[in-house]
């Protein structure tokens, strides 16, 4: 039943009594309106909006209520069409809550997306820009994405272009969605300007991360390739601006550059622009971008022009323009070695290599081989030079040689000397190479005058080393300017003269082994052998070791071949100068030519001394060679027999594999000499080094042996010595795999305490290396049968199956040899050698 009087068709129901008194009670209470609104939520709509209209027209500066019902009615009019009245009266809802709520950003949002939901622009347009007028500038930035969503919603750019300048006045750092979005629509003069603006300002900073230099590279793109749209920039000094800042684009921008003028038509200007950019480009990379552009620029043109022609018919004037055309294609293919190079020479102006090369490219052009000498030997500084920059005097000065102008080049040659080297080797080039020079015009007086000029020495004394001094003043102690005044002086002076030359290279300390070497053949050569010595003697007094090896060999030898054994004991007195302190790689050669002496004209226990010596002075790796030639030497001086005492030397001074080598030989001489117990002994010793896996053929040679000269008591020796030796060898080996698997073991658990299988691997690989042990004993020979008897090798094969492999078993059948029923053997008899009896003569005989 109603309580008041109550709009029509609104009536209150029992339940609405309560919230209504508590209403009544605190009508300025924001919970209890929302209380009753709750309750209403299932009513109509017009009951929850005329609730709503109550509580606000007692508390209208609440921000919940309004909210709550601003949302209330968006939510009724979803829909209905946008012409529907229901809208308005929302709409007229918002503009009430904004005479209260005109600081809250959140009911400005909303009403403006209400409006734009309706597609209302100016009024939409306007709105926002009251909200602006009303929030604090502090709260913009909440509207701004909205309004400009809203700007960019319809094809009004004019609209949305003032929306944006208002916007970036505020939020600078967002220019770069202005610029695309001038960009979308057309604009790109203005983008241009504004590009422009944020490239000059050093504070601006990208959202999107680019740098100062990629917006450069995107204004440059912007402005060449739309020329006739961008009018308010001058694209000329904005490139050239950016040709200073940005060094490693160069090539892109002079590009950008020539490409603004090939699209606005100025096709001459855009070739003058590819011209200046291959000329001052510094880079093989900037260089190559041009060219290639420019090269497509011009096959463009020619395109273009063959073209139109075929079009329209050609004429004389086309034809004459299309040959033109061609000629300037085939003109810049020609240059571009030659641009590449001057490119190469901006990068480096002291690069002696590419100086050379720009000579090469004007083959055949004197006036321009001259320009580029002179220009080179101006512009080349020697302290700062790639390469050696004499060789450009050198050439230039053999450029007018080879024209026949000789004396021009010694113009040349007297200016390249006196330029600031930065090492003394360049300045003595120079000079060696005018002296060629004369020389090749047989100018020989003249040159060894070069020579006596350079080989002068100055006033005061001067370190060769000296980097303060000049390089003037320190060539006269050039080997290289000495080497070829000693040379010239040999061929075209006199023995006096050239005597005095090598004296004084001797005396400046700056000989070389060679030097003296050549100094001594030139002393034979004349016939001065005892001058020559003296030579070697002071070469030998200025080097040491090894430098001096090569002038005590050429001594020794020309000693020998000079006196042989006339004067011996000098001789040996060198020897034993060059050996005191003869490094051990190089005694080989000396202890052999020491030895031929002695055995040439000394004393053969001279030469064993010698070579005995040498096995001990040489290097560990060339003494069993010399060992072999000392046994030989000995056996053609002394004997065989004397060469045991040097076998069992060796055995003991030489490693294993040589040692073992020796004791075969070893032992082979001595069953030559049929000293067969001292072949076995030597066997025997020999075993002890011989583990019979590595060496199978020791043991072969030994079965070989025994097979021959021996019996079943040495064989079985041999059998037992073998087994014995491979058992020490297995001994050693599983005591090391003992070692090493006790090592990964206590890796292993180190790493991993909880992997119990680890043991159950390492006993496993034991149980196999046992296994590989036992494998590896050596059986006994069943096959070697010295003695025949009525023994069978059924029997024998038994006494082998016996508990100890090296007990004899005699059968207790044969109480003694004479019961057993032996078998003659033909007996082989060998010569023996007279040698081995000396004096004594041979009973044979």
């Amino acid at each position: 039943m109603p309580v008041t009087e109550q709009p029509k068709n609104i009536f209150f129901e029992e339940a609405d009594l309560a919230y209504e008194e508590e209403i009544l009670r605190n009508p300025y209470s924001v919970k209890c309106w929302l209380r009753f609104v709750e309750h209403k939520k299932q009513a109509p709509k017009s009951a929850i909006n005329l609730i709503y209209e109550r509580a606000l027209r007692e508390l209208p500066g609440s921000y919940k209520l309004w909210y709550n019902y601003l949302k209330l009615r968006r939510q009724q009019v979803k829909g209905h069409i946008i012409t529907d009245s229901v809208y308005e009266d929302v709409n007229n809802a918002f503009e009430r809550s904004l005479v209260f709520m005109h600081k809250m950003p959140r009911i400005w949002l909303d009403y403006c997306q209400f409006l734009m939901d309706q597609c209302m622009i100016t009024r939409t347009r306007r709105t926002f820009d009251r909200a602006l007028r009303a929030l604090p500038i502090s709260q913009h930035y909440r509207i701004w994405p909205l309004y400009l969503k809203f700007a960019r919603m319809y094809p009004l750019p004019e609209t949305a272009v003032r929306i944006y300048r208002r916007y970036i006045k505020l939020q600078k750092e967002n220019m770069e969605d202005y610029i695309e979005y001038l960009k979308l629509i057309g604009r790109l003069d203005e983008a241009a300007k504004r590009l422009v603006d944020i490239i000059d300002d050093d504070g601006f900073t990208s959202k999107a991360g680019k740098s100062k230099h990629q917006l450069w590279n995107e204004l440059c793109e912007l402005v060449s390739k739309n020329p006739d749209k961008v009018t308010s920039l001058k694209i000329e000094p904005i490139i050239r601006q950016g040709l200073k800042r940005f060094s490693d684009q160069i090539g892109l921008l002079w590009n950008s550059m020539a490409d603004y003028y090939i699209r606005s038509g100025h096709f001459e200007k855009a070739r003058d622009i590819y011209e200046e950019a291959i000329m001052t480009v510094v880079t093989v990379r900037d260089f190559t971008q041009v060219f290639d552009a420019y090269a497509q620029f011009e096959k463009s043109m020619i395109s273009a022009k063959m073209e139109t022609t075929s079009e329209l018919g050609p004429t004389e004037e086309d034809d004459l323009d299309l040959e033109l055309r061609l000629a300037r294609l085939e003109d810049l293919m020609d240059r571009r070695p030659l641009l590449l190079n001057s490119v190469l020479l901006r990068q480096n102006p002291h690069n002696v290599h590419e100086w050379h090369k720009r000579v090469k490219l004007f083959e055949g052009k004197p006036r321009e081989i001259i320009n580029t000498f002179t220009e080179a030997v101006q512009t080349v500084d020697p302290k700062l030079a790639s390469g050696k920059p004499h060789t450009l005097w050198v050439a230039f000065a053999k450029f007018y040689e080879s024209a026949g102008q000789v004396d021009d080049a010694r113009v040349i040659f007297d200016k390249a000397v006196k330029v600031p080297y930065k090492h003394v080797d360049d300045l003595a080039s120079v000079w060696c190479a005018w002296a060629e020079i004369e020389i090749l015009h047989e100018n020989y007086e003249e040159a060894l005058k070069l020579m006596q000029r350079v080989t002068t020495p100055p006033s005061r004394k001067v370190s060769y080393h000296d980097e303060a001094e000049t390089v003037q003043s320190r060539v006269h102690k050039s080997l290289k300017v000495w080497s070829l005044y000693a040379d010239l002086e040999e061929g075209f002076g006199t023995f006096k003269s050239c005597k005095a030359v090598y004296d004084r290279i001797i005396d400046l300390r700056i000989a070389t082994p060679q030097i003296i070497i050549n100094y001594g053949m030139f002393l034979e050569e004349n016939n001065y052998y005892e001058e020559a010595f003296k030579a070697y003697e002071k070469g030998i007094a200025l080097f040491k070791w090894p430098n001096v090896y090569d002038i005590w060999n050429t001594y020794l030898t020309k000693f020998i071949n000079r006196y042989g054994g006339t004067k011996l004991e000098r001789a040996r007195d060198l020897f034993e100068q060059c050996l005191e302190s003869c490094p051990a790689k190089f005694a080989k050669a000396i202890y052999l030519l020491y030895a031929k002496l002695e055995e040439g004209h000394g004393l053969a226990r001279h030469a064993m001394a010698v070579y005995d010596r040498a096995t001990q002075g040489v290097l560990p790796e060339e003494r069993y060679e010399m060992f072999n030639i000392y046994l030989k030497q000995a056996a053609e001086i002394s004997g065989v027999t004397y060469t045991r005492q040097i076998y069992e030397k060796a055995i003991e001074v030489l490693d294993e594999d040589s040692a073992r080598e020796m004791c075969v030989r070893f032992a082979e001489l001595e069953k030559k000499l049929g000293e067969i117990d001292r072949a076995r002994a030597v066997y025997a010793h020999c075993s002890q080094i011989c583990d019979p896996r590595v060496a199978p053929k020791f043991w072969q040679a030994w079965k070989e042996f025994e097979i021959k000269h021996g019996n079943e008591d040495t064989v079985r020796e041999m059998l037992r010595i073998k087994r014995s030796v491979q058992a020490t060898y297995n001994t050693q080996v599983n005591f090391m795999s003992a070692q090493m698997l006790a090592v990964n073991s206590a890796k292993e658990a180190a790493e991993s305490t909880q992997n119990a299988d680890e043991m159950k691997k390492l006993e496993e690989r034991a149980r196999q290396l046992a296994d590989e042990a036992a494998k590896d004993q050596v059986k006994p020979d069943k096959g070697i049968l010295f003695v025949r008897s009525n023994t069978t090798n059924e029997e024998l094969g038994e006494m082998t199956k016996t508990a100890n492999p090296d007990e004899i078993n005699i059968d207790e059948d044969f109480s003694s040899d004479e019961d057993e029923t032996v078998e003659e053997v033909e007996v082989q008899q060998q010569s023996v050698p007279t040698q081995v009896f000396g004096g004594l003569a041979n009973e044979d005989d």
